[in-house]
């Protein structure tokens, strides 16, 4: 099993903090992200781990690391830094935002998964979001699922709570047949965006859609995506409000509510 962890972008909203450095070597807790995420990975016993970087990369300078560059970082988005690495997407392969941090539970689940396709969904989503933003609503997008935990929709936009049953937290897991099912539709949706609109969001270019896109696309056409609910043990750092609450969340000693 190996690890790929996304880490290309210019994460503005973290400005000052990412005025010199990527996102991933912001210090959180005595650790820089790229450092939590390499030592939980460790942890459960993986060591092949790539990632993808872009703005910044000179600074990222990890040996035991393999590294591959974006160098279209600023014009494009997820799904495209995520396949600057497709020969690293092998029989069992995890990938990671490169802003998040994640327990050895979380990994621990999603490693243990035997699906083909799987993503780490958060069902206690609420209570960090209520904190982060005035409106929970502003920044959440739909994640349903069905009895069987089969994934029916992600990253749509939302009007109601019921919309949300749980909260995608940029982890998952793509094994076996799924690889080359990931492979494949993602050079079919390419050359369908060539001629028509881009199939996996019909609002943006292809080189600037979102993992979600890619997830929902798939979904559409027939893919079973499992999710693998947790109920917190995570955190996202995407903007200084959030470096901000979670160095506070840390001195009142309530970190450990979210992320232990």
């Amino acid at each position: 099993m190996n690890a790929i962890i996304l880490a290309a972008g210019k994460g503005e909203r973290l400005r000052p903090l990412t005025e010199n450095k990527p996102k991933c070597l912001v210090s959180l807790f005595g650790k820089t992200l790229l450092e939590w995420q390499i030592e939980t990975f460790h942890n459960q016993g993986i060591d092949d781990i790539t990632i993808v970087t872009g703005y910044k990369s000179d600074l990222i300078k990890n040996p035991e690391l393999k590294k591959i560059e974006n160098k279209n970082y600023d014009t494009t988005n997820m799904v495209e830094t995520l396949f600057c690495a497709q020969n690293e997407l092998k029989e069992s392969t995890i990938v990671s935002y490169g802003d998040i941090l994640f327990n050895e539970e979380i990994l621990k689940k999603i490693v243990n998964d035997t699906n083909d396709f799987s993503v780490v969904v958060d069902e206690n989503w609420h209570d960090l979001w209520k904190l982060r933003f005035k409106n929970p609503l502003d920044d959440a997008e739909s994640l349903q699922f069905d009895n069987n935990l089969f994934l029916q929709s992600i990253g749509q936009p939302v009007k109601k709570f019921e919309e949300i049953q749980s909260q995608y937290i940029g982890l998952m897991k793509f094994q076996n047949e799924g690889i080359s099912k990931l492979k494949s539709s993602y050079q079919n949706a390419k050359e369908i965006s060539k001629k028509e609109s881009n199939p996996l969001n019909p609002k943006t270019n292809f080189e600037n859609s979102y993992m979600t896109d890619l997830l929902n696309y798939l979904i559409k056409i027939g893919t079973k995506i499992k999710a693998i609910k947790i109920s917190g043990g995570w955190l996202e750092l995407d903007s200084m409000d959030d470096y901000e609450l979670y160095q506070n969340l840390e001195m009142k000693n309530e970190i450990k509510k979210f992320f232990h």
